[in-house]
């Protein structure tokens, strides 16, 4: 993979002295992953430029990565890491140019400190978003940009644009604050990095940020796709670039979340929700968020029905329950989960210990599994699969099935699932709409196997829409409200 950096103050040589590579020499730095070399194809009084090849070792890679990494597995040995820009050329980066990055020069301090007429080239560049996203990231700092889509083959120009850009950036800046720009954002369009992400990386942005990010209008989305979509990750670094109030708030609240399903942790739910609202674009004011719309579509649909005792199969950290408990109607509510994880933060979030007695009487949490028959899921008028179903293997389904419509057999289930018809709306979004589903549906397929199920247990059923309805598509939920014959 390359990167080019080229500039034409005069002497354009000085770019050695700022990156700290003397033009006449070739310098190679070695990484746990292969080899770095820089290198100067020019270099002239009026025009030159640097360039870092990294030359990745597939071995090296394969043994070097960790766990964590999205190219984890069979992947790690077939994937574009050794050819295209990404998450190890920013390593490279920030190891081969760290007192460039820095903004020392001894010999050229005020070099240094000076806007420079640069450009940046970068051949292959994977960009989960396209040209478009490149320019909503680059712009605003004060880039030209240029992102030509790749085509997957130029012998077959039919088959269309490949996931990857040739990218140029023109402008005028400063060379430290240049490479702390490339240093997030390449990691950034390719919405991955090669190894297990902890804590520190959060110093890691805040550092290579300061002075650009904190005022950059998609400051959420870089933070959220360099740390991985980990939601308290995305917190702490939001709060330390700003102080933390409304417009940090609007940063981590998705225009179209997802609730936790079962066995669900925080993490893992905002994973979803940023995976959905990064694919929105430019939000409209106070849109409500898609977690919202399925709960009150549930909770009406619990009122239309004259449902009293609730309970929730798959509470996750209880937003129905506690929605629920909120309504007095609702005179007996129970929460179940598979995780005790979960269980313990909903009982936090609803406050258990300083729940007045009355309501504390209605409510019950306990964990259990879908897929095991359980006296405690029977005698309730409804009971609710929010979100749940997609997170079930396929060839248990049936126990979950017989663990619900033929065991505990309430007067109503309500099922909402995921419409995977409408992920071609999410511009970003490349498979499933989180890592733990184990698929999901399109309107037919969920018809047909809520159809079965209604009518081997004595049930009917009737579907509704959740979310704004595309024509299309159909809307980004679907529901089916079964009813005991």
């Amino acid at each position: 993979m390359l990167l080019t950096i080229s500039t034409t103050v005069s002497p354009a040589t000085d770019l050695g002295f700022l990156l700290h590579k003397h033009p006449d020499r070739v310098q190679r730095f070695a990484q746990s992953f292969g080899e770095a070399t820089v290198f100067y194809p020019e270099a002239g009084a009026e025009r030159c430029t640097a360039a870092l090849l990294l030359d990745v070792d597939p071995v090296k890679l394969a043994r070097s990565r960790g766990k964590g990494s999205p190219d984890f597995s069979l992947s790690q040995y077939v994937n574009d890491r050794p050819y295209a820009a990404s998450s190890l050329l920013a390593v490279a980066l920030a190891d081969v140019f760290r007192t460039a990055r820095a903004g020392r020069c001894n010999a050229r301090p005020e070099l240094a400190a000076t806007p420079l007429p640069l450009r940046i080239r970068l051949p292959a560049l994977p960009c989960r978003g396209g040209p478009e996203l490149a320019g909503r990231l680059f712009t605003p700092l004060g880039w030209h940009v240029t992102a030509e889509p790749v085509l997957l083959d130029a012998g077959f120009p039919e088959w269309g644009d490949s996931r990857y850009v040739r990218l140029t950036l023109d402008g005028t800046a400063r060379l430290a604050d240049a490479l702390n720009h490339l240093y997030v954002l390449l990691p950034v369009l390719d919405e991955a990095k090669h190894y297990w992400m902890a804590p520190d990386e959060i110093d890691k942005l805040v550092r290579a940020g300061e002075g650009w990010l904190r005022d950059h209008p998609e400051r959420g989305l870089i933070v959220r796709r360099y740390l991985g979509r980990r939601w308290s990750m995305a917190r702490v670094a939001l709060a330390r670039l700003a102080e933390l109030g409304d417009d940090t708030e609007e940063q981590l609240e998705p225009a179209v979340a997802e609730d936790a399903p079962a066995g669900e942790t925080a993490a893992d739910e905002a994973a979803e929700a940023e995976a959905e609202a990064d694919g929105l674009g430019e939000r409209p004011a106070r849109r409500t968020p898609l977690n919202t719309r399925r709960r009150e579509t549930v909770l009406e649909t619990l009122e239309e029905l004259g449902a009293v005792s609730v309970i929730d199969l798959g509470c996750g950290q209880g937003e129905l329950v506690g929605a629920l408990l909120s309504r007095p109607r609702f005179a007996r509510v129970a929460g179940m989960d598979v995780s005790p994880m979960a269980l313990t933060i909903a009982a936090r979030k609803l406050k258990l210990e300083r729940m007045p007695d009355a309501k504390r009487a209605r409510l019950t949490l306990f964990q259990g599994a879908l897929t095991y028959t359980d006296k405690r899921l029977a005698g309730y008028d409804a009971a609710v699969l929010m979100e749940v179903i997609e997170h079930v293997d396929p060839p248990r389904l049936a126990a979950l099935e017989h663990v619900v419509f033929g065991h505990a057999r309430p007067a109503h289930v309500l099922v909402t699932t995921p419409n995977v018809e409408y992920n071609v709306r999410y511009e970003f979004l490349t498979g499933l709409r989180h890592a733990d589903h184990r698929f999901e549906w399109t309107r037919a397929e969920f018809a047909a196997w809520a159809q079965d199920v209604a009518s081997r247990h004595g049930y009917r059923v009737a579907f509704r829409p959740v979310g704004e309805e595309d024509p299309e598509v159909g809307p980004p939920t679907q529901m089916g409200v079964f009813t005991r014959d």
